[in-house]
């Protein structure tokens, strides 16, 4: 049996959502509503406070809702004719969307002003209650380049060279570009020996063109760990926010991530990102890259960021 779905390992953005509740009533029952002349003080007061109130506890009705942090909360009313409608806004920069949010905030908004108006129409009728928009998450920074991008795997380890022990993080990188619609194109196994790696991150990039080189392993303070040196060597423009990303995500969940000194960049128009060499410091620096990373591209071809 399945329960509250995990978000840990998704990233956090800016994510909004709008709603909509319509109270149908009678037009009387509008013209005591615009003189504030109701038997329960100001309607539309109250059913904001309350609206509000249940966005805020959405979670705690709700039982697969995640409790999450709100940033804002807007709750605005429209008179009609023979209606009132409620339009709700939510906002967080969290993990997950709040249109749950949004359309509890509109739905208590309407049941309040049913409430409060029940004394003076008994003909009232909750009519619709909808989610208008939501926004935020990875799908808003997807990005379509009208042909598959090409990748390299290197490997770099001493211990996978010799064959003593297998590669994992190599494969598990391989697994999870596929799944970015990255086409891995070569994929490489070598010792620590910066000559060499830099010789094939050049080649990589210059030869074959790549769009992407990703590398494993090497990046720590290891008497064998040149990579992040090697890379730099072969570095156009360096990409520092990148792997701090990398680092910032990975620290969030494992307090070694901080001993990385991978780096990022760019050589010609291939993006080179070294990663550890662990299969969960790969996951997850893998699930940071993406889909940021592709907007790369786009750059690099003069197009900006529109």
């Amino acid at each position: 049996m399945s329960g509250m779905l995990n978000v840990s390992r998704k990233p956090e953005t800016l994510r909004t959502a709008r709603a909509e509740a319509v109270l149908r009533v009678k037009p009387e029952t509008i013209e005591l509503v615009r003189a504030g002349k109701t038997p329960k003080a100001d309607v539309l007061a109250v059913a904001r406070t309350a609206a509000t109130l249940a966005a805020k506890k959405t979670s705690e009705m709700i039982p697969y809702c995640h409790n999450i942090p709100l940033d804002q909360i807007d709750v605005t009313f429209s008179l009609e004719k023979d209606s009132i409608r409620t339009e709700a806004s939510v906002a967080t920069t969290w993990k997950t969307g709040v249109e749950m949010e949004a359309i509890t905030c509109a739905a208590v908004a309407a049941v309040t002003l049913y409430d409060m108006l029940k004394p003076v129409d008994s003909e009232m009728e909750v009519s619709r209650i909808r989610l208008l928009e939501k926004h935020g998450g990875i799908a808003d920074f997807q990005e379509d380049y009208g042909r598959k991008l090409r990748a390299a795997v290197l490997v770099i380890s001493d211990s996978v060279h010799e064959g003593s022990r297998e590669d994992k993080s190599g494969k598990t990188i391989s697994r999870m570009l596929e799944a970015n619609s990255v086409e891995v194109a070569d994929y490489h196994i070598l010792p620590d020996d910066r000559e060499k790696i830099e010789h094939a991150l050049k080649k990589f990039s210059d030869q074959d063109k790549m769009d992407f080189i990703i590398t494993t392993g090497g990046t720590g303070v290891g008497p064998r760990d040149f990579t992040p040196e090697a890379t730099r060597n072969v570095l156009d423009k360096e990409l520092t926010g990148v792997a701090e990303s990398l680092r910032v995500y990975g620290q969030r969940r494992s307090p070694l991530a901080m001993l990385s000194r991978a780096v990022a960049g760019v050589r010609g128009n291939t993006v080179i990102v070294n990663m550890p060499g662990g299969t969960k410091a790969v996951t997850e620096s893998m699930e940071a890259l993406f889909p940021g990373i592709l907007h790369t591209f786009k750059m690099l071809k003069g197009k900006g960021h529109g």
